[in-house]
């Protein structure tokens, strides 16, 4: 990512947090190939700059080269493909190109890749000459393209073992690659099997590979490239804004504002009444309600899971009401609400054993019920200390994570907190929308820390 980008996503989340913070004082067998391999995304502006004298278009669709008189379009990369059969025949580990060929057509293994140049796209470039300076220009481009594409998958190495071929079907230690196969009706795709029909991504195959992804272009005179310009920062902030998803924000903020009343109330009660109960039940009970907070937040999002689960006797009595419960919004709040409780409970609790007794006792004789004490003079005398510890407490239900995945998943508009989405961006490649909601959460953190030192 580049430094502007960062800049932006940087600039973006402060004013984004400042706005949230105001108001308040919500077909494929991926196993193969390395798609779920968390790698740095690369921008069409980086690829520039990675590869000398290669120009990417800022859509990642075209690339030029310097003094190269052919450039590539119409590129289109396949990050996965799928193993099955297609109009009731196997024809290999399948990528689908869509409803036209390419003349330009590579599938990358793990340790060398091959380059499929049609015949007229190969005489366009000059490909064959005594040079062979378009097959370097070719994989350059190639380079360029599928770097800025990759969006955290494999990518393309220059240094890569590179096999060109002219022929729609070629083989490489028994493994055979066939490019531009009209498999069905409109269908074209490129495919990669044994020479002798036999499956090589199957592990006990003796000619086992593993193909990482293909990718797809047309070869075009250097002038018939288009290449869109680099947008500026101004332009790059309105796309980043554009195409962002907010939801991760208002499902976090709606999840914390709500599990924080709960988290509130029931610190309180159980601070208030673990004073009234004998000394070793209270230490049971002590125990029962602070263990959360030391537990790994997974094993506390796996035991949610066992206690609420569909099979549970809890769990299907929610479901026959018609409200279920796991993977579902309320989930997130409980698991909210398990993770931060303890630190509500822990500093109520000590702000109420801070309170003289006798203080308390003299309040009595004077005809205070106990519902008076509480509200009339235990609450104010302690209310720094719970005010500090409802702000823990909501810092801590911000940033749930393990155990909100556990119980609620991760569902987009649903489930999806900003936590959960920092990760799940992350390993998709989109690292400027990670490093955005990152400092999103960061700032939310800042304000707490300030707040509790006000």
């Amino acid at each position: 990512m580049t430094i502007r980008t960062r800049l932006l996503s940087l600039v973006m989340a402060a004013v984004l947090a400042a706005s949230c913070v105001a108001p308040m004082l919500a077909y494929a067998d991926d196993d193969l190939g390395d798609v779920d391999t968390p790698r740095v995304s690369v921008t069409s502006q980086q690829a520039t700059d990675s590869f000398e004298g290669v120009t990417v278009s800022a859509d990642n669709a075209a690339a030029t080269l310097d003094g190269c008189d052919f450039a590539l379009s119409d590129f289109k990369r396949a990050q996965t493909g799928s193993n099955r059969d297609i109009d009731g025949a196997y024809c290999g580990y399948a990528f689908y190109e869509g409803s036209s060929a390419y003349s330009v057509v590579f599938i990358a293994m793990s340790d060398y890749a091959v380059v499929y140049l049609s015949p007229e796209a190969a005489q366009q470039i000059g490909y064959g000459d005594s040079s062979g300076d378009a097959a370097a220009s070719l994989l350059s481009l190639l380079c360029a393209l599928d770097s800025a594409n990759a969006s955290g998958g494999a990518t393309l190495n220059a240094d890569v073992t590179c096999y060109v071929t002219t022929e729609t079907r070629y083989v490489v230690d028994g493994v055979a690659f066939t490019f531009n196969q009209e498999l069905s009706d409109g269908r074209f795709y490129a495919c990669v099997m044994g020479e002798d029909g036999s499956d090589v991504t199957d592990s006990s195959n003796a000619r086992y590979a593993k193909p990482t992804h293909a990718s797809f272009a047309n070869v075009v005179a250097s002038d018939q490239a288009t290449i869109v310009a680099q947008p500026s920062m101004w332009e790059s902030l309105g796309t980043f804004l554009s195409t962002l998803d907010y939801s991760p924000l208002w499902v976090t903020l709606r999840t914390t504002l709500t599990a924080i009343v709960f988290i509130f109330v029931l610190g309180l009660a159980a601070a208030y009444f673990c004073l009234r109960m004998p000394s070793r039940v209270r230490d049971i009970f002590d125990a029962i309600f602070t263990i959360p907070m030391v537990l790994p937040p997974t094993v506390c999002g796996f035991l949610l899971l066992l206690c609420l689960g569909n099979n549970t006797a809890v769990g299907r009595w929610f479901i026959d009401i018609g409200f279920p419960l796991i993977f579902s919004w309320p989930a997130t709040v409980i698991a909210a609400v398990v993770v931060a409780f303890p630190l509500m409970y822990r500093s109520a609790r000590g702000a109420f054993e801070s309170l003289d007794p006798n203080m308390l006792d003299a309040a009595r004789t004077l005809g205070w019920s106990d519902a008076r004490v509480f509200f009339r003079l235990m609450l104010p005398l302690s209310w720094s200390n719970i005010a500090s510890g409802t702000v823990l407490a909501f810092a801590r239900a911000l940033g749930e994570f393990g155990a909100t995945l556990f119980l609620a998943g991760n569902y987009l508009g649903v489930t999806r907190t900003i936590p959960i989405a920092i990760y799940f961006e992350w390993m998709n490649g989109n690292t400027d929308v990670a490093i955005f909601w990152t400092i999103v959460i960061m700032i939310f953190s800042f304000v707490v820390i300030l707040f509790i030192n006000l």
